[in-house]
């Protein structure tokens, strides 16, 4: 079983930024794949980034050249770095990982983009 804590979720005007966090319960050496999930109001939950292993990693085409995801090994923390927000990137972002084969998910932080 692996605990996703995450933070840095709220509200911020369009344009600006945002960092989430994710800290997992197990070593983030051990966890193949890590990622950004969100899901807005009357839509299905999609893909925001990911990366698989420690250097392939997936944007969703909304948010390229906006988002940054990493991880930081010292930190045991997966990060995404949110950038010139639009009121459509408000949802609920949740934190995944796969480890040993099973999927495991954060409780999801809220952003809001609004004036």
């Amino acid at each position: 079983q692996v605990q996703l804590v995450e933070s840095g979720g709220g509200l911020v005007h369009p344009g600006g930024s945002l960092n989430l966090s994710c800290v997992p319960s197990e070593s983030i050496s051990t966890i193949s794949t890590t990622g950004w999930y969100r899901q807005a109001p009357g839509k299905q939950r999609e893909l925001v980034a990911d990366i698989l292993g420690i250097s392939t990693i997936k944007y969703a085409d909304s948010v390229k050249g906006r988002f940054t995801i990493s991880r930081d090994k010292a930190k045991n923390t997966v990060s995404l770095q949110m950038n010139s927000l639009k009121p459509e990137d408000t949802a609920v972002y949740q934190c995944n990982v796969l480890y040993l084969g099973v999927s495991y998910w954060g409780q999801g932080t809220q952003v809001t983009v609004s004036s």
